[in-house]
């Protein structure tokens, strides 16, 4: 069985700063990390591999210097991992980006295995659209199954895998046939410290890093900026909330003369909700 598993090495999102004056990002002196999402993607691979067998595959796309990330998901156990880097993806959208991996993983199918199963994070902090793993999917024709809270049954054999999945009002049971692609919550797992022998092997292994003529893409017009219709025109900082919290004394009351004076109190503060109530019945 062969899992490939795509990350993303994004800012510390606790340390981001919004500049000022130009209301762009601040990245100078921002420390780099695996996106969060991705980890528990990457820890749902790790375990379906260790009881099913197979290897596990992490890819990504960006700078030279994403190779810290890879490295660090090697020190938690993954077999393999692939840097897809050139100037070409400079300024890629999710459009652009699920272009580039979709066609990495084509590659890595080439050169080893078809996968069996992709895993990508829900999300990532840096952009928060969850479009990149359906955009994959979309390109590769694979089934796929997003927000996924926990691998309920999976079927090597008859080549399937049961799943719930995070909706509106409740959780969906899914079941689908493999290959597919999966976009993990967060919470579902927690994340390995990795063994001391997978440290070593991370310290010293090559991470594979291709350009991209190496991972075949050609139509370079599809990449980076040319290839992204999506235009930031703004990025700012909420402002702070002018009104603070308040605080009311409960003492020894009831639980219902506690709910009175919230109620009370709320619809003081919020003379609108009165006619919504009413609309509403209640």
């Amino acid at each position: 069985m062969h899992i490939v598993v795509c990350i993303k090495q994004v800012p510390d999102s606790a340390q981001i700063r919004v500049h000022p004056v130009t209301n762009t990002i601040m990245r100078q002196g921002v420390p780099t990390i695996i996106n969060p999402y991705d980890l528990f993607s990457l820890e749902e691979a790790l375990r379906l591999r260790d009881e099913y067998g197979g290897e596990v595959t992490v890819v990504t796309m960006g700078p030279p210097m994403a190779d810290a990330s890879l490295r660090k998901c090697l020190t938690y156990g993954a077999d393999r991992a692939i840097l897809l880097t050139d100037r070409f993806f400079a300024g890629s959208d999710t459009l652009a980006t699920s272009y580039a991996l979709a066609l990495l993983i084509q590659k890595v199918s080439a050169e080893w295995s078809p996968p069996d199963i992709i895993f990508c994070g829900k999300q990532t902090i840096d952009g928060d659209t969850a479009q990149v793993g359906p955009g994959i999917a979309k390109r590769l024709n694979l089934l796929q199954l997003t927000y996924i809270q926990k691998i309920e049954k999976f079927d090597i054999a008859a080549r399937e895998i049961t799943v719930h999945r995070r909706a509106e009002g409740g959780i969906q049971v899914l079941k689908t046939k493999l290959p597919c692609l999966l976009t993990m919550l967060e919470g579902t797992n927690d994340m390995r410290r990795g063994s001391m022998e997978d440290a070593l092997r991370g310290a010293r292994a090559e991470i594979i890093t291709w350009s991209a003529a190496q991972a075949g893409i050609t139509d370079l017009a599809l990449c980076g900026l040319k290839g992204s219709p999506t235009i930031v025109k703004k990025v700012f900082a909420p402002p702070a909330r002018a009104e603070k919290a308040f605080q009311i004394e409960v003492g020894d009351k009831s639980l219902d003369a506690i709910s009175e004076s919230l109620i009370g109190e709320l619809l003081t503060r919020q003379p609108g909700l009165e006619q919504d109530f009413k609309k509403a019945g209640y």
